[in-house]
């Protein structure tokens, strides 16, 4: 058990409010860009119980789980289990969170309709990119039905 003092209801990690009443790992899901099994990973990699609630972390052991969550290659993270891999500018691999994560999709997106490639226009004219069908699914927000003739 932890003293009322040291316990901390929301901690703020990478500019993001985290729950300090839930678990470890799915507290830190909370943080854009990390999901379940990447934070998993990063509390084995920084040796926290992923039982513990995230109100009882101490100030060391939240710095070493941003450090890992920042920099996960120097800490044998495979480059699979990266959310970045190959960036279109540089060619890097990385885990890419919160604020820079939004910019670099909105800069994917533009990219993709400045070249005018079939992505790109399907995202300009706000359809469904991935191939799915659109005849009868997806049609919320459009009028829908004939018109009857007068």
């Amino acid at each position: 058990l932890v003293n009322k003092d040291e316990y901390i209801h929301i901690l703020r990690v990478c500019n993001t409010n985290v729950n300090g009443r839930q678990k470890v790992p799915f507290a830190l899901t909370a943080i854009k860009g990390v999901g379940r099994r990447f934070s998993i990973l990063a509390c084995k990699r920084a040796q926290v119980d992923v039982n513990k609630r995230a109100g009882e972390l101490t100030t060391e052991e939240v710095d070493k789980l941003v450090e890992i969550i920042s920099k996960p290659e120097e800490y044998n993270i495979p480059t699979w289990f990266l959310n970045r891999q190959r960036d279109y500018k540089d060619g890097s691999n990385g885990q890419v969170i919160s604020n820079v994560l939004e910019s670099k999709l909105r800069d994917d997106l533009e990219r993709l309709k400045k070249i005018r490639c079939h992505r790109g226009i399907r995202h300009f004219w706000g359809v469904r990119v991935r191939g799915q069908h659109t005849k009868t699914t997806g049609r919320r927000g459009k009028t829908v039905g004939v018109q009857k003739k007068k």
